[in-house]
């Protein structure tokens, strides 16, 4: 297995752009696959804002996406999804139906309303400059695109959160490569599995240190209060293997074993987490999806730590101070 290259775009036939809006931090990020790719999804989180995730079903008739779309801005930031169709339509990609060809594009989306004017949120223009950024260059991490507005550790509250961000990790195994890219704005804290130690999550009542959710919990901290749909991550996990409908959907369902492994808690009542998978079929290869599934799951919480790991802290007149886990290990 060669060392990971951390990026999604290490997968053949994927292009990754961001837009980033500089009047808040918030915007979005799109996964171009225009020759069309496989597609599943796997939502775990109870309180998810997602399009065309039904049409990813294996009993549904689509075959191929043409993008997929991660965003800011709560159930709002769903409209920039109408801009990465546009961008589609105007050089003809999509699927062919009758006299028109149209773009498949879905789409999931994450809370980031508590960071500036929650007037400001990503729309169709916004994913039409993502795709207009789209490249099979390394994207940038940390605190762009989706990840941008993004935070952690917010089961006591927003004040003691940190911040999040959007993060890549690649690895090739067998002939093919296996690649995820992931926001985390979880209501829970991010752990680094191979140490258990938490990387960014919810601080002390003064700021300066990191407690612990689940071990505050256990300890019988108990928050008054939690706020509904206040969280989510989502993310996508590649490969250029063959795959079906069927094989994509489940190695999207193994990749949430990144997430478990990386954010403590996870899935909660609060949090939308939705993982999509495409296979672009490149590699022509069709290894064992077992193999796939366990190493999506490893790159995925690689993933998580560089999203945190390569995030810059937010501070300012009206905004919330999220500190960013280089800064709190200093």
């Amino acid at each position: 297995m060669t060392p990971p290259a951390n990026s999604l775009t290490d997968v053949c036939g994927i292009k990754v752009g961001h837009f980033t809006d500089t009047r808040r931090p918030t915007g979005c990020t799109v996964v171009l696959t225009t020759d069309g790719a496989v597609a599943g999804v796997d939502v775990r989180g109870a309180a998810p804002g997602t399009r065309e995730t039904e049409l990813l079903s294996p009993i549904n008739a689509v075959e191929h996406v043409h993008a997929l779309l991660l965003a800011g801005g709560s159930a709002f930031g769903l409209d920039a999804a109408g801009g990465v169709m546009r961008w589609l339509d105007e050089r003809g990609f999509g699927v062919e139906v009758g006299p028109v060809r149209v773009p498949i594009v879905p789409a999931a989306i994450l809370f980031d309303l508590w960071v500036g004017d929650p007037r400001i949120r990503p729309d169709a223009e916004a994913g039409y400059a993502a795709c207009e950024a789209a490249s099979s260059e390394p994207p940038a991490e940390g605190s762009v695109g989706v990840g941008a507005g993004a935070s952690v550790g917010k089961l006591f509250g927003i004040g003691r959160a940190m911040k999040g961000g959007i993060g890549s990790a690649s690895v090739r195994i067998g002939g093919v490569t296996v690649a995820a890219l992931v926001a985390v704005n979880a209501m829970g804290d991010v752990i680094d599995p191979r140490s258990g130690d938490v990387v960014a999550g919810a601080r002390s009542e003064d700021g300066r240190s990191m407690i612990g959710s689940m071990q505050a919990l256990l300890r019988g901290n108990v928050p008054a209060h939690l706020q509904p749909g206040g969280a989510t991550t989502i993310g996508v996990v590649a490969t250029d293997a063959v795959l079906t409908k069927a094989q994509a959907s489940k190695l999207a369902q193994m990749a949430h074993d990144g997430l478990a492994r990386s954010i403590n808690p996870v899935h909660t009542l609060t949090d939308g987490d939705t993982l999509f998978a495409l296979a672009t079929g490149r590699s022509g290869l069709a290894p064992s999806l077992t193999l796939l599934g366990a190493v999506g799951a490893e790159v995925m919480a690689t993933a998580v730590l560089r999203a945190v790991m390569q995030a810059e802290s937010i501070e300012g007149p009206g905004l919330p101070t999220l500190p960013s886990a280089r800064d709190m290990a200093r």
